[in-house]
């Protein structure tokens, strides 16, 4: 099962919207704490509608334990990527990562995993994608090459 991984998300309309991406598609979703919301929200229910229900969503507090845990293919998301997403090869059970709307993804990761950054091209000097964009463009991509 593919896997959709939102590192300390800080909008919930925008995790309301991966809810309904990963409701159609089968993904399991999980949110990295700490939240810039709470998962009680009501523009978080709101943006997920009734697609809660069916969709396998897990909080965890630390995700290299998580990714050293699972022990399946990842891929970051990252404006600062050199790769672009369409040149990884995407598993079954693949995970994909992507960073908090304000602040990305934490350096440490790029130290430690280079070669798992991946970024969806956008015209130079322009702003990043919506996060839920993203996940939709990255999700298709991984589960119909």
């Amino acid at each position: 099962m593919l896997t959709i991984v939102l590192f300390q998300p800080d909008i919930p309309q925008n995790t309301g919207n991966v809810v309904r991406t990963a409701s159609v598609t089968g993904a399991r979703l999980v949110l990295v704490r700490p939240l810039g919301f709470s998962i009680s929200s009501r523009h978080l229910k709101r943006a997920g509608l009734d697609y809660w229900e069916g969709v396998d969503v897990q909080l965890i507090d630390d995700l290299e334990a998580f990714l050293e845990a699972e022990q399946k293919p990842f891929s970051f998301f990252s404006s600062k990527a050199t790769k672009l997403y369409h040149e990884e090869k995407y598993d079954k059970d693949h995970i994909l990562i992507f960073g908090s709307e304000t602040t990305g993804l934490p350096p440490v990761f790029h130290e430690k995993w280079p070669d798992h950054f991946v970024k969806i091209p956008m015209m130079p000097g322009s702003r990043c994608l919506n996060l839920a964009t993203s996940v939709g463009i990255a999700t298709y991509r991984a589960l119909y090459p």
